[in-house]
């Protein structure tokens, strides 16, 4: 499936495919250690008891979800509490979420139903508020659309974002339209059964066609901005991403990325620990000339292809997943961002000429 076919009513289900996935952590919102006379009580119970406002239906949702653990074991709400047990409830958002206001932006709907709605996000767009872009968000959007849709039943519509891709990187999103959806869709991300490819044009070439990088990806130690590869056991969380060339031209290449983890950054900063980063990438030093001639007319054929894609050649190209609701497996394959389109085009014609074009 394509998007070609741009479904704004159903999302169709397509054969399971062997597809990159990506892992999203998740929130803790409380914590509770069940005291040592408490007797046995359903834990739906249990914890509308504990947590004030909270409906024993949310509750509910929460548990079907797999977001209530039990000494880190998802539990149903009918699981009886014991003394001693350590209850975790997480979800997939932060605990602060700040007002989320409606603003009519175009949005490229690429599949909706009752459940989700899948966005070709284009490069520049912040996808949440928060960190001075309060406004002119993806969220922002999808508030004012969802305000515009009929009620199709008593569940309130939100956006409920299960995974996201920086600002600068193109393509697919999905973004849950219920709580339960949201629970339900970030369960499989942290279970690594959301499937996504990206593309990716990266500075130098490579000896073999496909490959691993491996290493621990946190905060940098000197700028917190940054994420930095660490090695095993001694900084940040594991990470993983296989890679495949699809396109050589000498001095860049065109890379197709699949992850084993959904780390920030990743794919960034995984291949700029092996020395080829991400073509214009500001942030991890991929916005300089790394290969290739001393000659004038290269060093301005770079620039020129600095300037038609100004951010990091990223693209979210690909995304399947098992509907949350409907239990059939959905793929969605996007065609590459017009920018990062024209540079791959720029470089493949050099390529050929040794000229630029």
């Amino acid at each position: 499936m394509t998007m070609a076919m741009r479904q704004k009513d159903t999302c169709m289900p397509e054969g399971n495919k062997d597809q990159e996935n990506e892992e999203q952590d998740l929130f803790e919102h409380h914590r509770f250690i069940v005291d040592k006379g408490q007797g046995l009580l359903r834990i739906d119970k249990y914890v509308h008891a504990k947590i004030e406002g909270i409906s024993r239906n949310k509750i509910q949702n929460t548990a079907r979800a797999g977001n209530i653990l039990v000494n880190g074991e998802a539990v149903k709400s009918n699981y009886k509490v014991k003394p001693g047990d350590e209850i975790s409830i997480v979800m997939s958002h932060p605990p602060r979420e700040i007002e989320l206001l409606p603003e009519n932006i175009p949005l490229d709907i690429v599949c909706e139903d009752e459940h989700i709605i899948i966005i070709n996000k284009e490069s520049g767009m912040v996808v949440h508020p928060g960190y001075g872009n309060y406004t002119g968000t993806l969220v922002n959007a999808l508030v004012h659309h969802f305000d515009n849709l009929p009620h199709q039943n008593d569940e309130s519509i939100k956006p409920g974002l299960v995974h996201r891709i920086d600002k600068d990187t193109s393509g697919l999103l999905l973004v849950a339209k219920t709580e339960l959806v949201q629970t339900r869709l970030a369960k499989s991300f942290f279970d690594r059964k959301i499937d996504r490819i990206y593309h990716a044009l990266v500075w130098g070439d490579f000896q073999d066609d496909e490959g691993t990088i491996s290493g621990h990806i946190g905060r940098s130690l000197k700028n917190r901005k940054v994420m930095d590869v660490f090695p095993e056991g001694d900084h940040g969380k594991p990470a993983v991403t296989h890679y495949r060339v699809l396109e050589r031209f000498g001095y860049v290449t065109l890379v197709e990325c699949r992850l084993e983890t959904g780390r920030t950054h990743q794919i960034r900063a995984h291949f700029q620990h092996i020395g080829r980063p991400l073509f214009n990438d500001v942030t991890y030093g991929g916005d300089q000339i790394l290969k290739g001639t001393t000659y004038t007319k290269y060093k301005q054929f770079v620039k020129n292809c600095f300037k038609i894609i100004p951010r990091h050649a990223l693209h979210a190209k690909t995304l399947g997943f098992t509907h949350p609701v409907k239990e059939k497996y959905v793929f969605f394959d996007s065609p590459l961002a017009k920018d990062m389109e024209e540079v791959i085009g720029k470089w493949r014609a050099y390529a050929i000429h040794k000229k630029p074009s």
